[in-house]
Formats: structure tokens, C-alpha cells, sequence
């Protein structure tokens, strides 16, 4: 009796080696690429003052995490003096100064509006997660509602007007601010964790399917 023919099972162990190399790439390359991120951001606060603090016993060499170290020590005495003293008149008095010169107001005041919307405790930049009519009708885009349009303007537009963030992928930091007409706008049950993971993922991940 002549012995099976391997010529079938080579292609099937290429298959299972296949899978098996994409199912490994599929778990590790979020956590590699994730861990690199978190690497560099953590390498370039370190490196802010980090390459100011260097030591004659050291030969002048970066201390790798002294530079955070102080970055945090820097973040948490200011962040103290802020909540003294920002709301009093020396706080008022360096707004008005930053906010006075040309140029620099506007990068100033734009750069404080956002940080005290995104990082402020009790506060939500993003409000709610919509659809949008975007670049033309029928194709949406997902946006985030994060506040009322001013009243001189609904005025001209003659109904409520959401503003509504609409965000490039997979950079969600980045997008444009769109005014649109309360009926125009698709009021979506997502939480805005889940809007944002659709942005990021672009369109591969999607929210589960809700009753």
C-alpha cells in the first residue's frame, strides 16, 4: 500500500500557519502600537526638562524620567497657584495681557476655551453624538453637539441651530465646526466613547446593536 500523498496537507499547513501569524498580528499590534505611543509621549514631556536638568555627576547626560518627574511637580505648583490666585485679579490681569497682544490673544484664547472644555471636571465638550449631512446630502457624518449656537444667529437663521464638531479619522483632534439647523441634525443613542472609537477606527469598529 502506497503511503498518503503529502501534497494536500502542505496547503493546509500553510493555511493554519496563516492564520495563526494574523491572529497573533491582530493581538499584539494594538498593544505594540499603543505602547509606543504611550513611549513617546512619555519620552517627549520628559524631554522638555529633562534636557535643562543635567548633572556634572552624570556627565551632563539626560536623566531619563527626571524630566517628567519635574514636569509633574512643575504642572501640580501651578496648577495650585491657579486654583488660588487665577480667578483674582492677578489671574484676570495676565488674560487681559495675553489676550492683548495680536496674534498670540487669539492662539491664547482659543487654546483656554478648549483646555477648560475638555478638561474641566463636570464639563463634557462632546454632548451628544449626531449625524450630519456632509459633504452633500445623503452621505452623513458622525459629529459630536457641543453647544448652542448664539442667539444673534439663530435670529438670522430664523430656527435653533446646534454647533456640531465633525472630525477627521483617525484624528479626532483635528475636523471642522459646522452650525446646523436643529431639524437637520440625527440624534444618535451612542455614547460619545463609542462615536469616537467609529472615528479612530474608521468605520471598523461600530457601536453594539441596541433594542
Amino acid at each position: 500500500m502506497s503511503p498518503p500523498d503529502s501534497g494536500d496537507e502542505k496547503p493546509g499547513a500553510m493555511r493554519r500557519l496563516r492564520s495563526w501569524l494574523l491572529a497573533g498580528l491582530l493581538v499584539l499590534a494594538p498593544s505594540v502600537l499603543t505602547l509606543w505611543v504611550f513611549y513617546r509621549l512619555l519620552n517627549f514631556v520628559d524631554n522638555i526638562l529633562g534636557r535643562f536638568l543635567r548633572f556634572s555627576f552624570f556627565d551632563y547626560r539626560r536623566i531619563p524620567g527626571l524630566g517628567l518627574l519635574a514636569t509633574l511637580i512643575l504642572l501640580a505648583i501651578v496648577g495650585a497657584i491657579a486654583r488660588r490666585f487665577g480667578a483674582g485679579p492677578l489671574g484676570r490681569l495676565w488674560d487681559r495681557l495675553l489676550t492683548r497682544i495680536p496674534g498670540v490673544g487669539i492662539l491664547y484664547g482659543s487654546t483656554k476655551s478648549l483646555g477648560e472644555a475638555l478638561l474641566s471636571p463636570g464639563e463634557r465638550a462632546f454632548q451628544k453624538v449626531v449625524l450630519v449631512a456632509w459633504p452633500y446630502p445623503g452621505v452623513y457624518r458622525v459629529g459630536f453637539v457641543t453647544g448652542r449656537a448664539p442667539a444673534d444667529l439663530r435670529r438670522r437663521i430664523g430656527e435653533e441651530i446646534e454647533v456640531v464638531f465633525v472630525p477627521h479619522t483617525p484624528n479626532p483632534a483635528s475636523g471642522f465646526v459646522h452650525y446646523v439647523p436643529k431639524s437637520q441634525v440625527i440624534y444618535l443613542d451612542w455614547p460619545v466613547e463609542e462615536g469616537l472609537k467609529v472615528i479612530v477606527s474608521g468605520g471598523v469598529v461600530q457601536p453594539p446593536a441596541r433594542a
